[in-house]
């Protein structure tokens, strides 16, 4: 399927919520000089909190955040990367904390992982600031092979979270997507997802917006 202009998706979601109501939602990238500023422990924080947030209320995870933020050391690689089996079990006594193992191990085993990658790279924001934007869906398929945990919309949800230049597929995304005539279904496999990022970067060269931004539009372009 060809990629669609953007000027009609734009002009819907404008009509529907109105043309200065649109811009207040839409959010600004951070460049790869604020990327790569950012320390690993904010990255691992943020990487776990979305881990954390996966099926629950945001705001029940975001109120215990603090204490996690304590027993993991400020989430400081090396120090997460250094706790016996023991720490970690002890922690599922802690009434604070969400009690999941599969979680809570996640922390250690992604602390060793962002480690890895700063060794490589220099530093994670490193890392995430070098990856073109034109690939994006590359970058989700390197984080969930490399982390764990950070499969699905998680690596998408994640980067938005620490500001990376990313769309996010969404059911409301993936609908609009469909129904102005960008993708037949809802993208499943790596052919999907490469065939969403060549539509996206169609729609970055005609517009100049991010793609944070097309995919906020194209949310608000159509009804749910």
């Amino acid at each position: 399927m060809g990629t669609p202009s953007f000027t009609p998706i734009l002009d819907a979601a404008r009509t529907r919520i109105g043309a200065a109501a649109l811009e207040a939602r839409l959010v600004q990238p951070r460049t790869p000089a604020e990327l790569r500023a950012a320390p690993d422990d904010r990255y691992l924080s943020q990487m776990e909190l979305r881990i954390f947030r996966a099926g629950l209320k945001h705001s029940l995870v975001d109120a215990k955040w603090p204490a996690f933020e304590e027993v993991f050391f400020g989430f400081e690689p090396r120090r997460v990367r250094a706790m016996p089996d023991e720490a970690l079990e002890a922690l599922l006594a802690d009434r604070r904390l969400i009690r999941h193992w599969g979680k809570l191990k996640s922390v250690r085993d992604n602390a060793a992982a962002m480690i890895a990658v700063a060794e490589e790279h220099g530093s994670f924001g490193a890392w995430l600031a070098d990856w073109p934007g034109t690939d994006i869906v590359g970058l989700w398929e390197a984080l969930a092979k490399r982390f764990s945990q950070m499969g699905g919309n998680s690596g998408a949800s994640f980067l938005r979270m620490v500001g990376k230049d990313t769309f996010v597929p969404t059911h409301s995304v993936t609908a609009a997507m469909q129904r102005w005539g960008a993708v037949a279904t809802a993208p499943k496999s790596r052919r999907d997802r490469q065939a969403v990022q060549d539509c996206f970067n169609g729609w970055a060269a005609e517009t100049g917006r991010p793609l944070c931004q097309l995919s906020l539009i194209l949310a608000a372009s159509t009804e749910d």
